[in-house]
């Protein structure tokens, strides 16, 4: 009832731009290159890279939408998470920009690295 009523064409949507920090794309590279040179199985890099662009453009839409991430640390603005596959993307959120920090591997020490 509620939907019908006030549905989604009178809620306003805030729009978000995107942002990555060089620190996101030289993880992102470590992890294509070990999957595509070492485990020499560039498919599933090609792969993971789609995943990850899918995913991030999706949260985009609502970036807080998700609870943060719990870190052990004070932060001016929270970390969100999120997971593809066996690894992790990190953002936080600044004013109306969604700003992609770190990807790492899931089975890492993560608050060591944030």
């Amino acid at each position: 009832m509620f939907l019908r009523k006030y549905g989604a064409k009178s809620m306003n949507k805030k729009k978000y731009t995107l942002r990555y920090l060089p620190l996101f794309g030289k993880d992102l590279t470590e992890a294509v290159n070990y999957i595509a040179v070492t485990l020499q199985d560039p498919i599933t890099a090609e792969r993971l890279v789609d995943e990850v662009e899918a995913s991030i453009e999706k949260r985009l839409e609502m970036p807080k939408a998700f609870a943060p991430y719990p870190s052990t640390k004070p932060r001016k603005y929270p970390y969100y998470r999120i997971n593809v596959r066996n690894y992790a993307v990190f953002y936080v959120v600044i004013g109306n920009v969604m700003e992609v920090r770190r990807f790492l591997y899931s089975k890492r020490n993560i608050d060591e690295l944030l």
